[in-house]
């Protein structure tokens, strides 16, 4: 099922905008073996099966930013998404509900594979945070060591600056006149 679409190739199709994990409608047609606007068709046939937090459509500026991180294999794949009147973004969830308007076995297939890359990409995020809150951890406690270092430091450095000073002479001392 992996041979149909490396997961690899799907992760580096999962983009962060609007603050969610969206995949454009170019990549999804292109691993669905289908046109882009085949699969836009099929969405505006079941409009009511994509609610805005399913699956959106970038605004020009978002369109532009995103055509300077494309890296698509055709040339000129970029400048197409950055000519595009209109590109669609679909959420995890709308992903999900595209295997239900798309009924190819490699629609379902490609769907399975793609949800196994959103699994996936969310357990590395878990760890990242998981190692993050252990970094900081180690932070705190290094900067505490440093302190505590640096303590001890001017406390030697005064032990030996007061053993450096000329000391008096104990007892009784005669004073000649």
């Amino acid at each position: 099922m992996n041979k149909l679409v490396p997961i690899g190739r799907i992760e580096n199709r999962i983009y962060t905008i609007r603050g969610q994990k969206v995949m454009l409608d170019r990549d999804l047609a292109e691993l669905y073996g289908v046109k882009t606007f085949v699969l836009n068709q099929a969405v505006k046939r079941n409009r009511e099966r994509f609610p805005e937090d399913f699956m959106f459509s970038l605004t020009r500026q978002e369109i532009l930013n995103i055509s300077q991180i494309v890296i698509c294999s055709p040339m000129g794949e970029v400048d197409k998404i950055k000519h595009a009147r209109n590109v669609n973004v679909f959420t995890e969830q709308g992903l999900a509900m595209l295997s239900g308007v798309l009924h190819s076995p490699r629609a379902v297939r490609v769907n399975i594979t793609i949800m196994r890359a959103f699994v996936r990409l969310r357990q590395i995020l878990a760890s990242n945070k998981d190692l993050s809150y252990l970094f900081k951890e180690l932070k705190h406690k290094v900067d505490r060591h440093d302190t505590e270092i640096g303590l001890i430091i001017k406390t030697i450095e005064k032990m030996i600056s007061y053993e450096g000073k000329p000391k008096p002479k104990i007892g009784f001392t005669v004073h000649k006149l």
